[in-house]
């Protein structure tokens, strides 16, 4: 019990560090230094595949190891439940398509403020919420209609990485657009989704 808890750590543990890593700026430039302008094409699709194929020995061990059931959901709320992660798996691929701009590794190394780096450019599931990638993420886990005592922890693990990574995440969106940015979160949270748009909130301010 207690070896394949630690083994499932391990994983997510090393998860976190590639993922990490990968995500860096420094890493990012080396890449850019490396392959020039082809790095801002190849870079999102080849980092998304590494992080695929680098999660799934976690979810594998999970599959095998589940440890314990804590609880399994009954109908019909295990069916309500499954309907919320499929909405929000569909958010993740949405917000990449509302904001191509801010996953650009030239914007991204670009100098804050300027023409490279680009506008915040408010638009789609972002007038609403300001991660939804950590919002989608967190509504995966905890609306699985299931729960073992191995999953429960690596959950718990995998939200407090989630949060920390949003809010390095933020600061990197401050460095890029700026005043922008900060307006931008003053008038939209950045987990829990605003009944409001962005632009309607502004205008009535």
């Amino acid at each position: 019990m207690v070896s394949s808890i630690v083994i499932l750590i391990l994983c997510l543990v090393g998860f976190a560090a590639i993922h990490s890593l990968l995500a860096s700026l420094p890493f990012k430039r080396f890449v850019r230094r490396s392959l020039g302008s082809k790095a801002d094409k190849l870079y999102m699709p080849v980092y998304n595949l590494i992080a695929v194929i680098t999660i799934l020995p976690l979810v594998y061990l999970l599959y095998k190891n589940p440890g314990p059931f804590l609880y399994i959901i009954p109908s019909p709320w295990r069916w309500l439940m499954v309907s919320g992660q499929v909405i929000a798996a569909i958010i993740g691929p949405r917000a990449l398509k509302d904001a191509p701009h801010r996953f650009r590794l030239h914007s991204q190394l670009s100098a804050p403020a300027t023409p490279e780096a680009g506008h915040l450019d408010i638009h789609g599931v972002y007038r609403w919420i300001r991660d939804p990638f950590l919002f989608s993420g967190l509504v995966i886990m905890w609306l699985t209609p299931f729960m073992t005592v191995n999953l429960l922890i690596i959950y718990i693990l995998t939200t407090i990485y989630l949060v920390m990574g949003s809010l390095h995440w933020e600061s990197r969106l401050v460095a890029q657009f700026g005043d922008e940015y900060r307006e931008y979160q003053k008038n939209v949270r950045r987990i829990i989704p605003r009944l409001k748009g962005y632009h309607e909130r502004r205008r009535e301010l």
